[in-house]
This record gives C-alpha cells, structure tokens and sequence, in this order.
C-alpha cells in the first residue's frame, strides 16, 4: 500500500490519489497551453481524469503527448524527465552563487533592462538551470512590459490598455524587487503576465 505522499509507482491497476490525478492534469494543462489539445479536448480529459479510479484509465489520456505522468517518478518530475528537460514550473537546485546571480539579472531590470537578464541568459544556458531559468524569466516579464507598454500607448483611447498600462508601470516598479529576493531564496520565481515572447523548451 502507497503511503500517504508516496507517488513512487503508480500501478494501473491501483486505485488513485488526488495527487495521481493532478499529475495527469498538469500534463494535460501544458499540452493544452502548447497546441497539442484544442478546448474540446482538453476539457474532455481533464473530465475523464478527474473521473478516473484507476491507473489504467490515466495512461490512454497522455499517451499520445509524448509524456508520462505514471512511472517511477510519477508527476512533474516525471513530464519533465519524458521531455528531456524540467518544466518551467518544476523547483530546480541553486548554490549561492546562482541565486545571487539570478537576483542581479532581476534587480538589473531597474538599471540595464533587456540587456542584464539576457547576459545572464546566455551564461547560465550551458551552465546552470537555475539561472538560466531566472534569467529568461526576467528576460521575458521585460519584453512583456514593452510589449505591453507600446501597444498601451497606441490604444490609449480604450479603456483597457489604460488598465494595461497601469499594471505594466507599478508591475515594471515593484515586480523585479519581488523576484530579487524570491531568487535569493532559491525560489522557483515566475512573473504574473499573460503571455512570455521565449518559451523555455
């Protein structure tokens, strides 16, 4: 019997957890958000996992994503592992030096925007996951603010790129020192915004 927390092996023939479920959701959801499922499909799924009493009923809902949330190491781990690499979402280890690094590329945004996150970027792509992690997402939350920016401006006549902008100013003010100390704490940070122009394969 699987102890509470104990998602090591996922039998098909076991009953299964909320966690077990979840695991199967978050797969769906990521192939949902990369084109691989369109809305019908999707919310049928994730409908028929939330259903699901047994492992052998998860297994056909994934199979043809090219991931496995069931196995060994069961759950984002796992999608990470059948993708060749970790998730956006999944905690990575940090020493201290790269969390220091990574709260520079963050802070860096108030001095050098742009330009600080994407040195470190192509520092920490061959070097250190973590960092290279923190600075794409820093990267990214500074090409979402000019993005934003512009098209808030060239729409200013609307009401909501007004709403943008304003969230694109005090975003672009208070967001970077959050990530800061997130990163010096060896936080897995990611940026509240709607879209990100680099995807991290």
């Amino acid at each position: 019997m699987r102890r509470p927390g104990d998602r090591s092996v996922v039998q098909p023939h076991l009953r299964l957890t909320h966690a077990d479920r979840d695991a199967v959701a978050e797969v769906l959801r990521e192939a949902y958000s990369q084109g691989q499922l369109d809305e019908d499909e999707f919310e049928e799924r994730l409908d028929t996992a939330m259903r699901a009493k047994v492992g052998a009923e998860l297994e056909p809902l994934t199979a043809d994503l090219g991931v496995a949330p069931l196995g060994p190491t069961a759950g984002p781990a796992a999608t990470a592992a059948a993708k060749g690499g970790p998730g956006p979402k999944e905690p990575l280890e940090s020493n201290t030096t790269e969390r220091v690094l990574a709260g520079v590329g963050h802070a860096g945004n108030y001095f050098f925007p742009v330009i600080a996150p994407l040195l470190l970027f192509l520092v920490g792509d061959r070097t250190s996951p973590y960092l290279r992690r923190q600075a794409l997402e820093s990267l990214n939350f500074q090409l979402f603010c000019i993005i934003g920016g512009i098209a808030s401006v060239l729409l200013a006549w609307l009401v909501l790129p007004v709403a943008v902008l304003i969230y694109v100013l005090v975003g672009w003010m208070v967001l970077p020192a959050v990530a800061t100390v997130a990163s010096l704490l060896g936080r897995n940070w990611r940026y509240p915004m709607p879209f990100r122009v680099i995807k991290d394969d």
